[in-house]
């Protein structure tokens, strides 16, 4: 996924009503941008952090993509995952899933939900796909979700399970929007049901996926598969 104009750097002043974070410019103009994310960005809203910013869509003139850390780039745009996802899955590079020609996106399921993605095969077999975006590592090399607690993420993920009994296939694919990362756990002690909901949907046969990404000021691509820790 490009960025047209690059991305510029700011410096994060403070995020308050979960979409708002005010930032102050090279020139030293301050300026109000939009941040799509509904969670705590546990570690990622520290006054004086590097951010980077892409032109606002909306009413505010910026968007907040990216947050510097000592080790990586953490992406909190949350609806950044399913472009990638989507780019990549059209390309044909997410090898699991290579085999689903036909993609949709935010098909109706389950309890008053829509998947991510609905993949069908040449012969009408099915993968029900949801992506889910990550950024919070508290560990070296760890990834976590979700930093606050998730209940439809949870519930996803039952949903998914029970796509399986149904006799198709299903999947959560986790996109690390880091690039410091190598494997990757449910964060039991910030959302607990959301774990119990994670290995029972894996003992229901859901897979469970996970990439890192490479970011950068002109782009944001996947990257290597990060594994499943089993603790």
């Amino acid at each position: 996924m490009r960025f047209s104009p690059p991305l510029v750097p700011a410096t994060l002043l403070r995020r308050y009503k979960r979409f708002l974070a005010d930032v102050r410019l090279a020139d030293g103009t301050v300026a109000t941008a939009h941040v799509a994310n509904s969670g705590k960005m546990l570690g990622l809203d520290a006054p004086g952090s590097t951010v980077w910013l892409a032109p606002g869509t909306g009413k505010l003139p910026w968007s907040l993509k990216f947050v510097e850390t000592p080790t990586s780039w953490a992406g909190v745009d949350t609806h950044a995952p399913n472009k990638l996802v989507a780019e990549a899955l059209t390309a044909r590079l997410l090898a699991p899933f290579a085999a689903y020609p036909h993609v949709r996106a935010e098909v109706k399921y389950g309890e008053a939900s829509r998947v991510d993605f609905l993949l069908t095969d040449d012969a009408g077999k099915r993968l029900w796909l949801e992506i889910k975006n990550v950024h919070l590592s508290r560990s070296d090399g760890l990834a976590e979700f979700p930093d606050c607690e998730a209940a439809r993420s949870a519930r996803h993920l039952r949903e998914l399970s029970a796509m399986v009994d149904a006799g198709d296939r299903a999947a959560a694919l986790f996109v690390v929007q880091r690039s410091d990362c190598t494997r990757f756990r449910p964060a039991a002690d910030l959302d607990p049901a959301f774990a119990q909901a994670f290995r029972e949907a894996r003992a229901a046969g859901v897979e469970m996926h996970a990439h890192a990404c490479a970011m950068s000021p002109d782009a944001v691509v996947l990257a290597d598969t990060v594994a499943i820790a089993n603790d």
